[in-house]
């Protein structure tokens, strides 16, 4: 059941800018979350990320004001989703809130406690404006902050999961397993809560995208649609991908079992990888093949495919490719 505003909230520690207008049915708020380790919520530097966080809200309600101009249509919207609200964690849990809320899951309840867990850990603010910047530089169909913050589902899916694995580690596992289910039908991005995601992620188009309990993606990773990070059975433990660094994964591709894909490996659409990529390199087919092997033309050695986004660069390096 959506809500026209968020309600009133006691000042933020986090210093985010004020509070918000009151609703009848508010429901008290559950005390700060404690602190969790480094591997739960990395430390992303802060004073980097705060300068960052302000310019990109800046640009998001410039955008906003100028959207609302042009289409007044949306002007509503726009306000109460954006422009109403002081800061970027305010408007990111109100948009969140009512995407995600149901008639048993209430939208105040989710504000409440996706913006809860946004002012206590600095670092899932700071992987928010990351992804931004990511969707921004790395997809040529985003045409601004705003779009991405309103519109991108496998944006909003990422940092729903960001929340629900806050949630797994606090031993909140009932509540991170409804939110799983909530964005899985939302969203048609499935992610288990005990997955581990780095920041500077972008799930480009993400219908369809898998990624199992023990799953680990780290910083500045690309990963197109229908593409699933799962295991290969019944067998419980450490079953799941570990992404590195950098990588880039094709659309459809299927990644099965606890395979290492190493820092700027590119992984081709629709492959099937069942054993280690190294770092660098490019695995394409079903079963997957290495290829190449050597920089393509014009490829730097700080060029990182899941930040170039560039899919076709191994063909020129692949002998025995015809039509």
């Amino acid at each position: 059941m959506p809500v026209g505003q968020p309600h009133a909230h006691a000042p933020d520690s986090g210093g985010d800018g004020g509070g918000v207008a009151n609703h009848s049915n508010h429901q008290p708020h559950s005390p700060p979350p404690p602190a969790l380790p480094a591997e739960v919520v990395p430390a992303y530097p802060p004073p980097e990320s705060v300068d960052d966080e302000i310019w990109v809200w800046t640009q998001i309600k410039a955008e906003a004001r100028r959207d609302a101009d042009a289409e007044p249509a949306l002007a509503s919207f726009l306000y109460a989703t954006v422009l109403s609200h002081p800061s970027l964690p305010r408007s990111l849990s109100f948009h969140l809130a009512n995407k995600l809320c149901s008639s048993t899951l209430l939208s105040t309840l989710l504000y409440d406690l996706f913006l809860a867990s946004f002012t206590a850990y600095p670092s899932l603010r700071a992987a928010v404006v990351a992804d931004l910047l990511a969707a921004h530089s790395r997809d040529p169909a985003c045409v601004g902050f705003s779009h991405c913050l309103l519109n991108y589902k496998g944006f909003l899916a990422i940092q729903a999961q960001r929340i629900a694995h806050v949630l797994w580690a606090q031993q909140r596992r009932p509540l991170a397993l409804a939110l799983q289910s909530r964005v899985a039908d939302v969203f048609a991005v499935d992610i288990h809560p005990a997955a581990v995601v780095g920041k500077g992620i972008l799930l480009d188009h993400a219908t369809g995208v898998v990624i199992g309990e023990t799953a680990v993606i780290g910083d500045n990773v690309s990963i197109l649609h229908h593409v699933t990070l799962g295991g290969t059975g019944k067998a419980v433990g450490d079953r799941h991908p570990k992404i590195g660094d950098g990588v880039l994964i094709g659309a459809g591709a299927t990644i099965l079992g606890n395979v290492k894909i190493n820092a700027g490996a590119k992984i081709g659409a629709g492959s099937l990888v069942l054993i280690d990529v190294p770092a660098r390199s490019t695995a394409v087919g079903n079963p997957a093949r290495l290829i190449g092997g050597k920089k393509a033309e014009g490829e730097k050695d700080e060029d990182m495919p899941g930040e170039s986004m560039d899919h076709t660069s191994f063909i020129r390096q692949w002998s025995d490719y015809t039509i």
